[in-house]
């Protein structure tokens, strides 16, 4: 299923949904970041997807981490919250959606980097290569906030 992402534009479609989302900042211990090439839309961007009604945020983010790159992880700390109304998804199947993502930190428990049926490509990204990586800035944002080692976490 195709996914387009719009920021701040006039012609974006109007929401039929909110998601609540996490992501998760995943770290090797040379500092590179896990990054996902995503299938549907070939950019870059952080593990991570919608919570389930059964789980909470952080288990939201350990699954996704786990089934989109293959790794167990444990969070160890939050980057921020991202809800920017003007950043819209539209799918292939007509769910426009507004979505509430929380960004976690992590730490590979287990488990071993696999690719995904939602990528095309699953590897660590050195700060430097990130940014001439495409990537859609929402997920660009939340990589620098990580980046830049703030005391608190982002709120927006």
């Amino acid at each position: 299923m195709n996914r387009t992402e719009f920021y701040d534009d006039p012609d974006a479609p109007e929401p039929n949904s909110l998601v609540v989302a996490a992501s998760a900042v995943v770290t090797d211990e040379e500092r590179r970041v896990l990054l996902q090439r995503r299938r549907d839309n070939e950019l870059w961007a952080l593990p991570g997807g919608g919570m389930e009604r059964d789980e909470s945020l952080p288990g939201a983010a350990v699954r996704e981490v786990r089934e989109e790159t293959g790794f167990d992880v444990e969070i160890t700390g939050l980057v921020g919250t991202y809800t920017d109304p003007r950043h819209i998804i539209a799918y292939g199947d007509g769910e426009v959606r507004r979505q509430f993502n929380v960004c976690f930190t992590a730490r590979i428990t287990g488990g071993s980097l696999k690719v995904s049926e939602e990528s095309s490509e699953v590897r660590f990204v050195s700060p430097e290569e990130i940014e001439g990586l495409p990537m859609h800035h929402t997920q660009r944002l939340r990589v620098r906030h990580f980046l830049e080692g703030r005391s608190t976490p982002y709120l927006g």
